[in-house]
């Protein structure tokens, strides 16, 4: 793992710990990514709660109850199934916050509405109803689009955490 990455995982950390929070994601093109950033800062059992690894469209309706009309209407990449992935985390852990993480990793599965890089990333807390949405597009290759995306996830936590 990158330098920036752990640094940016130490801080969302001391962020949750000082505020007594804990954390939790739900992840797609990341593949646990995200879950494997934060549980290498020692002490992370402290606000690291759980992970759910959805990768298949199936797996996000019966893990985390993605209706399967948000799938079909809008796709695994969109704002609207992010949203869904984070709010059925909390569902399961309230009181923590969640990030939530779909995109086109590459090379394959991009489309000239959603091509390779497109990533949606949704975050969501306690006190914010609806949840957060960013969608991102990103390049490079499949290790570059997944670890930005991973990047861009702790850094949204960092900042929403943070205010």
């Amino acid at each position: 793992m990158s330098d920036k990455l752990t640094a940016l995982a130490t801080d969302v950390g001391a962020l949750l710990l000082a505020r007594k929070l804990t954390v939790v994601t739900a992840e797609s093109c990341t593949g646990g990514g995200i879950a494997e950033a934060l549980t290498r800062i020692p002490g992370s059992s402290a606000w690291f709660d759980r992970a759910w690894v959805t990768y298949s469209n199936a797996a996000k309706v019966e893990e985390l109850g993605v209706p399967g009309f948000v799938l079909l209407e809008h796709g695994a990449v969109s704002a609207e199934t992010v949203s869904a992935m984070v709010q059925g985390a909390l569902k399961q852990v309230p009181g923590a916050w969640a990030v939530a993480v779909s995109g086109v990793a590459g090379p394959d599965g991009g489309t000239p509405a959603k091509p390779v890089g497109t990533v949606w990333i949704a975050w969501s807390g306690p006190g914010y109803g609806a949840a957060v949405t960013q969608d991102f597009l990103f390049k490079g290759d499949r290790e570059a689009v997944r670890l930005q995306s991973v990047e861009a996830a702790l850094r949204g936590l960092k900042i929403l955490v943070g205010n």
